[in-house]
């Protein structure tokens, strides 16, 4: 090997993981709430991990990871309830889905972990309710989303 070859290997090697770290998605984490229910009735904090941010076509995140938990700060048959409603995408399209994560134990946070792909919006509710399998209509579509994560 010549002088000249070994020094362009050397070259190459040394460019390499830097090449790789440029390429590599970046993670952006933020922390979020203390989000209240009205009347206080439930409580839901957290942090969230956005993951390889593409703004080809659509922007959005390759991934986002939601923690946190959500507290019950009512007696009684009611219970706390985080409702995330995350908008994806789905070819040309912009779909959303609910996440709801319910706790009825008073005073006793719930933890979570949500994970989704390809996504463009994360927005949260925080609703203190009956006990029920779902969130009822009016904790879904009265008063307003917080947004915790928005592509741009």
């Amino acid at each position: 090997m010549t002088l000249a070859a070994a020094a362009a290997l050397a070259s190459a090697a040394a460019l390499a993981p830097a090449a790789q770290a440029a390429q590599a998605p970046a993670a952006a984490s933020a922390a979020w709430g203390p989000v209240h229910a009205p009347g206080r009735g439930a409580t839901a904090s957290g942090a969230l991990t956005v993951t390889g941010e593409d703004h080809a076509d659509l922007p959005t995140a390759d991934r986002v990871r939601i923690w946190g938990k959500v507290t019950d700060n009512t007696r009684g048959a009611k219970c706390g309830w985080a409702v995330f409603r995350i908008t994806y995408r789905s070819g040309n399209n912009l779909p959303n889905r609910n996440h709801a994560v319910r706790d009825c134990s008073y005073r006793t946070p719930k933890h979570f972990s949500v994970k989704h792909r390809d996504v463009y919006q994360v927005e949260l509710k925080v609703c203190a309710e009956g006990k029920a399998a779902k969130p009822s209509l009016n904790c879904l579509y009265a008063g307003t989303w917080k947004t915790l994560y928005l592509s741009k």
